[in-house]
């Protein structure tokens, strides 16, 4: 049944999402610092979610009919769930390991740019002159964040860790907003976390190991069990926020899930700042101001959203050759 798109409700969504993604920075952190590696972590928590959608589409109507595929959904699936919910969480976690959780969040949260830049040169579409000042200001606003005018106290791999979850979120909001137009939340969702999980245990078997989840037994050091940590990691870090975000492609363009999605870097550098004790100076501060603005005026330079970005599985013939530009945003 085709969805009415409701842009407020998709906003709440998107915030709501972003608001647990950002509590979810330091809880992994937390239980990172255990001694879990960043890959393990990853295949635990996709294998997690995709349990639990599972569980929750076969109880939902219309039951486990939801997860019927076809042929011709499998390469966009498979691309969706290797970059948004394997390589981008695995990434992400390298990077707080190595960098405040805020820091490395605002070089991520780039990702609208790499959007924007696509939209331009690789699907031609015309865009307003600010671009290319929201560029600069992006450029500006991470020099600032890394403070390169002094010694970088920055950690190199973090930052080329959280540089590159940033291209390939990019590509999870492009896939996501396609993937919208034809699955429901929590099919879309599910499969993406068991592909994610297939290629967690794929990688690990190629090495010869199995992932160590036995710290996920233990205390953190403040006598916290980490199995509690694991489970917000699981259900409100994991399938509430991937499930509101999905949601909101039903209503919203990606480009406004994007910008909206910016939000999480501030209110992760809050939690961080409160939870783990991460101050960022006045200058990073600055920084990420100036960075989130450059990021908002690039995402908004387009002329027009072409079809490409739809936000509602189903749409009217009509609407839809009313809405075609021939510089569609991918």
């Amino acid at each position: 049944m085709p969805i009415r798109p409701r842009p407020a409700l998709g906003v709440v969504m998107v915030i709501m999402a972003a608001f647990f993604f950002s509590v979810n920075g330091s809880v992994a952190k937390t239980i990172l610092r255990a001694g879990i590696p960043a890959a393990d972590l990853t295949t635990f928590r996709a294998l997690g979610a995709a349990v639990g959608l599972f569980v929750i589409g076969a109880l939902v109507r219309p039951g486990i009919k939801r997860f019927r595929i076809t042929g011709k959904e499998v390469p966009l699936l498979l691309v969706y769930g290797l970059t948004g919910f394997f390589a981008v969480p695995i990434l992400y976690f390298v990077a707080i390991s190595r960098l405040p959780v805020g820091i490395g969040l605002l070089f991520e949260f780039t990702a609208p740019l790499f959007v924007a830049l696509w939209a331009r040169f690789g699907q031609r579409q015309q865009v307003r002159g600010r671009l290319w000042v929201g560029f600069a200001l992006s450029l500006a606003g991470l020099a600032v964040v890394a403070e390169v005018w002094g010694d970088i106290h920055l950690d190199t791999l973090g930052v080329a860790a959280a540089l590159l979850s940033a291209v390939l979120l990019a590509i999870y909001f492009v896939l996501g907003a396609k993937g919208a137009t034809s699955r429901d939340t929590i099919s879309l969702t599910g499969f993406a976390f068991v592909i994610s999980a297939a290629a967690g245990f794929l990688t690990k078997a190629v090495t010869g190991q199995l992932p160590d989840w036995s710290v996920l037994s233990q205390d953190t050091p403040g006598g916290v069990p980490i199995y509690l940590l694991c489970a917000y990691l699981i259900i409100l870090g994991t399938i509430v926020p991937y499930s509101l975000v999905v949601a909101g492609f039903h209503h919203l363009p990606a480009t406004s899930v994007g910008i909206l999605g910016m939000t999480e870097p501030v209110m992760a550098a809050a939690v961080a700042w409160v939870a783990l004790g991460e101050q960022l100076n006045t200058a990073q501060l600055a920084g990420g101001a100036i960075l989130l603005v450059g990021v908002v005026l690039a995402e908004t330079a387009r002329v027009s959203v072409g079809q490409n970005e739809p936000h509602a599985p189903a749409e009217s013939a009509s609407a839809s050759e009313r809405d075609r530009s021939p510089a569609a945003t991918g």
